[in-house]
């Protein structure tokens, strides 16, 4: 099947829907999502969006600590630009119909302070923001007449020149996106989807470890994607570890213990119940999730156990019980009751600060491209992102990028030569264990290697292992059908060699890159 539209969004979360709703009145928009619709990163954000709303903060605080949390290599002018534009981005999200805590009096945001923030400017909804925000933008987009979603479809390569005949390489000028090629996850259909103007709001890579908070679909499919299309990359060195994640092994994706309940008074100790952190910081608990995710993971090395703990139960039953019911209902069905019991915890794969490299307008550098959300690298986050600095940035680059494409769609056409997928000779793969298996091995490798702390020897054993797994996969995908496993697999693997690639060249220890060979 071939399909035109004038926006094509891949990816449902924040960065999507708010570029879907910002150009639909000027045109037709298709969103593809490989899941359900509501099915994403921005549901499982607990924590909140980072705004300065009041005169009891400043947005020179606010860039303060996103430049130190980012450990001196953000883009300040991005930085600036991101923050000073938050409270109207705010203020769109609850003219969409999000709603955000307020003060008893209903005249104010209930704001939380999170680790890295000088102040309380952590706009929430309890201790599910994400859910709320993903539910308020996704009834407006389903209200739309110019705005169709559909579910299950897997975008699997971006159409460029290369589609056309021509080589392309990562030197070829002008390189231009006409749409993409995307799995019916149904059907098992290839279909094309040509596009005036594209965006990629595929979300991270998480699972490209073996523990994360990252739902199952993360998967990188937007950055492998660009890869592919030679498109330029940045800084996926720094893949974000939460500290604080639930430990109950036999769960994924990760349960994920918010930083505001440290912001709230939550302490992290060892399993002796001794306090820690102030060996490592002045700030204790509310260090930047680096810092403390190295420190849980020394300490847990040198103690040989698998967690710590998080103990919250200083701050109060009530405000427990009704600050955080997600997390309070969590852990009392695994049996533990946070108003009497810690919490055991370990570090997760949580965010990746790099990804598609992007302009001020969220273009990439693949004409008619855009990326938005977490599977952009736009300069704000630099060696490590600062606590609900996320979904701000999503929602100010989904803005900036919707202004941008509706200057440039008026003289954009689709490109009618662009051939249907070819899958002539290939052949339906029953061994599903060769997918599966090489799925977990590259996790484990990842996380013993490539993880919070690495090192030269450890990096190169990764790259090695990484290589033959590459082999093997690509020998399966030009004989097989393609499936969204496989495509997965595909996907993940060339995030993971992005990762080692870049950590490889990266000669200084700086933000969440960390070696033990470097200085």
């Amino acid at each position: 099947m071939r399909y035109e539209v004038d926006f094509l969004v891949v990816g449902s979360g924040i960065a999507g829907l708010s570029f879907a709703l910002k150009v639909a009145p000027y045109g037709k928009v298709c969103i593809l999502t490989k899941g359900e619709a509501s099915e994403g990163s921005t549901r499982y954000a607990q924590g909140g969006i980072a705004a300065v709303m009041y005169d009891s903060d400043s947005f020179d605080k606010h860039i303060h600590d996103t430049l130190v949390a980012g450990d001196g290599i953000c883009n300040r002018e991005v930085v600036e630009m991101t923050i000073r534009e938050a409270p109207d981005r705010i203020r769109e999200l609850v003219q969409y119909g999000v709603e955000f805590d307020r003060d008893r009096k209903g005249d104010k945001f209930d704001l939380h302070r999170e680790g890295g923030h000088s102040e309380f400017r952590i706009l929430h909804h309890k201790d599910n923001t994400g859910e709320e925000i993903e539910r308020g933008l996704l009834e407006a987009a389903r209200r739309h007449p110019n705005i169709e979603i559909k579910e299950r479809q897997f975008a699997i390569d971006i159409i460029t020149q290369h589609h056309l005949g021509q080589r392309v390489t990562k030197h070829t000028p002008d390189i231009e996106c006409y749409g993409v090629y995307a799995l019916d996850c149904d059907t098992n259909r290839i279909d094309t989807y040509l596009a005036k103007v594209t965006l990629l709001a595929t979300g991270g890579m998480g699972n490209v470890y073996s523990t994360t908070t990252t739902p199952v679909i993360s998967t990188g499919d937007g950055v492998a994607m660009v890869h592919r299309a030679r498109g330029v990359l940045s800084d996926l060195e720094f893949m974000q570890f939460h500290p604080t994640s639930l430990y109950n092994p036999a769960e994924k994706p990760a349960f994920l213990i918010t930083e505001a309940m440290r912001g709230a008074g939550a302490v992290l100790k060892d399993r002796e119940g001794k306090e820690f952190m102030q060996k490592y910081d002045k700030r204790l608990s509310l260090a930047p999730r680096d810092i403390v995710a190295r420190a849980i993971d020394n300490e847990m090395k040198l103690s040989g156990k698998d967690y710590l703990y998080l103990d919250a139960r200083g701050i109060g039953k009530k405000q427990l019980i009704e600050g955080f019911p997600t997390i309070y209902a969590k852990c009392l069905s695994i049996g533990i009751d946070i108003t009497r019991d810690m919490i055991p915890i370990r570090p997760a794969a949580h965010y990746q600060c790099g990804g598609i490299k992007v302009d001020r307008n969220g273009e990439s550098s693949i004409h008619h491209l855009y990326a938005a959300g977490e599977c952009s690298c736009t300069g704000l986050h630099g060696g490590n992102r600062l606590a609900s600095n996320s979904l701000l940035e999503a929602v100010v680059y989904a803005h900036n990028a919707a202004q941008s494409a509706l200057e440039k769609v008026k003289n954009i056409g689709f490109k009618q030569e662009v051939p249907d997928w070819n899958a002539e000779g290939m052949v339906l793969n029953e061994e599903m264990v060769l997918i599966t298996q090489t799925k977990k091995e590259l996790q484990e490798i990842m996380w013993n290697y490539v993880g919070i702390v690495r090192s030269d020897l450890r990096l190169q054993r990764a790259f090695d292992r990484l290589n033959l797994i590459f082999r093997e996969t690509e020998d399966l995908y030009n004989r097989s059908v393609l499936t969204e496993p496989l495509s997965e697999l595909r996907n993940l693997i060339a995030c993971a060699y992005l990762i080692i690639k870049m950590a490889r060249a990266r000669r200084q220890n700086v933000g969440l890159h960390y070696s033990l060979d470097l200085v």
